[in-house]
């Protein structure tokens, strides 16, 4: 295979994927603070409920519709720029895909239209019922998609066909509850509540500045300050879940993401900075809490965390043991029904794809010399500086989120969030951030995953269908340019949605209209 395809191939996925995750945090999060803000207006029967509601629907509208465009195009990825993975690993991975399909996003697209042109259709109690539909749907739809995922990043509940040369299911309820894509789901879900919290956040401090529909603002902003308080706290929590699921499952990229070179006497401490030196193997001017590290990853002072050094001789170990496994399974498709050779294949097979990282570097891995097994178990380190960098990064940016919802809770309670300015423009100011730690998150877990597609089963390079750098490079221009405009016509969209403010359409026929005294007065924050 061509590095140059693969290559091309990986960054036009990472391209796709990295936009079509700027609208998904926004969207599971307002939707779920709709049906509270909504919930509110039913509760109350406050007409400034549901000019809120309304307002922030329409922007959780504009969100949604590109949110579904980019989506799309990364499920037809996986058949042109991927298909050998598909052909090996559609079994398993597209069942989850599917069941989002029928489940979660048919559900979520009924349901968003009824949203939004239902008002002066609905109840009030059905409208709620509808708008709570909305938000599950959006939040399955990120749990069957965390489940595929997560089962790239740990393989479990599947098993290596030699008769069909695929890997097939054996057990989906493994498949359904893997421990990664549990840790990855509730870790992701909280991150976008974080990421809509600061979003209303920041933009009803912006009315707040200009002195422009107080009302709405300090009640958007104190409701943004709750959810986005527990939320913030739950992404910390829930992260330090992400860190102790990786220390069963994906060894390799937590120490790559502590740059822990080698094994450090139980309990490990946490490196907070310091610069990685791949060559050298080790870490410069390293600042480390002692303990910390031990705790967050094996929940105890015993036990050790394993490094990179220590690892490479494992997947060495297991590099050897699949060229076993892969020797059995060519001779397996001369003569299906040698028992001897089924017998070899089903002791060594667990190791079959640390036999297939070889083909990067010999045709035929059974011919590999052990110098070229040695530095092939390299291979399986990611790129440790990206990790070790792009986790502080992120883990900075959480904790600055509780320090910031912290801050705006407080003053709401004390009905003071409304006239400290300094506050207001620091909120408005953190509106890019979460998104800024989501994409690093995101990051982490696939370069963390590398080299391989699917975790010990199929490395990435084999992974990719057979195109040419011309065709990958014209679809990149294509499909930057296509959504680089989709993305001009979002934040046009919701500048304009935001400039015209949260006022009913004069002609709305719905007898709850507010006057826009009700929505421009400074009422007090309690409902």
């Amino acid at each position: 295979m061509d590095p140059g395809v693969v290559d091309l191939s990986r960054l036009q996925f990472a391209l796709t994927a990295l936009y079509h995750f700027l609208f998904v945090p926004l969207t599971l999060g307002l939707s779920f603070m709709l049906v509270i803000m909504e919930a509110v207006y039913v509760m109350t029967d406050r007409p400034i409920w549901r000019v809120i509601t309304r307002f922030w629907g329409k922007l959780f509208a504009i969100n949604f519709v590109l949110g579904v465009a980019t989506g799309l195009t990364m499920e037809f990825e996986f058949g042109t720029n991927w298909s050998y993975f598909s052909h090996y690993v559609g079994d398993i991975f597209g069942a989850p895909l599917a069941i989002e399909g029928l489940m979660a996003f048919f559900l979520e697209a009924t349901f968003v239209g009824l949203m939004v042109f239902g008002w002066s259709k609905l109840s009030k109690l059905a409208h709620l019922g509808v708008t709570f539909m909305v938000a599950l749907g959006t939040n399955l739809s990120a749990l069957w998609i965390l489940v595929a995922n997560g089962w790239m990043q740990n393989p479990a509940g599947a098993t290596f066909n030699p008769e069909t040369m695929r890997m097939e299911v054996s057990n989906f309820g493994a498949v359904l509850f893997n421990p990664i894509a549990q840790a990855k789901f509730v870790h992701t879900v909280s991150a976008g509540y974080v990421c809509a919290s600061v979003f209303v956040l920041g933009i009803s401090a912006l009315y707040l500045l200009r002195g422009k529909y107080v009302g709405v603002a300090k009640r958007s902003m104190a409701v943004a300050a709750a959810f986005g308080l527990a939320s913030s706290l739950s992404v910390v929590v829930l992260g330090d879940e992400s860190g102790y699921a990786l220390t069963d499952n994906q060894k390799m990229k937590l120490a790559a993401i502590e740059a822990a070179w080698h094994t450090a006497p139980a309990p490990a401490g946490i490196t907070l900075i310091g610069i990685p030196d791949v060559a050298a193997r080790t870490t410069h001017y390293a600042v480390e809490v002692p303990w910390v590290l031990g705790l967050i990853a094996t929940r105890s002072l015993d036990k050790e965390v394993t490094g990179m050094s220590e690892l490479v001789l494992k997947a060495q170990e297991r590099i050897t043991s699949g060229v076993v496994a892969y020797d059995a399974v060519q001779k397996l498709k001369i003569d299906p029904t040698n028992l001897r050779e089924r017998a070899r294949f089903e002791a060594h097979k667990r190791d079959l794809g640390y036999a297939l990282l070889l083909k990067a570097h010999v045709a035929d891995p059974r011919q590999a010399s052990p110098k070229q097994i040695a530095a092939t178990a390299w291979d399986v380190v990611p790129n440790v500086p990206l990790m070790f960098w792009s986790f502080r990064a992120m883990a900075f940016i959480g904790f600055y989120m509780i320090a910031l919802f912290a801050t705006a809770f407080v003053l709401a309670s004390l009905r003071r969030h409304d006239s400290t300015r300094w506050f207001l423009r620091l909120a408005l100011y953190s509106i890019p951030l979460p998104w800024v730690a989501i994409e690093l998150g995101w990051m982490l877990a696939e370069i963390g995953r590398q080299p391989w597609a699917i975790e010990g089963v199929l490395p990435t390079f084999l992974a990719t269908s057979t195109l040419s750098a011309a065709a990958l490079w014209t679809t990149i221009i294509g499909f930057t340019l296509l959504y680089g405009t989709l993305a001009v016509i979002e934040v046009r969209l919701m500048i304009a949605a935001i400039r015209k403010g949260p006022f009913e359409h004069v002609d709305d026929p719905t007898p709850e209209f507010a006057p826009e005294s009700a929505v421009v007065a400074p009422l007090p924050v309690a409902a």
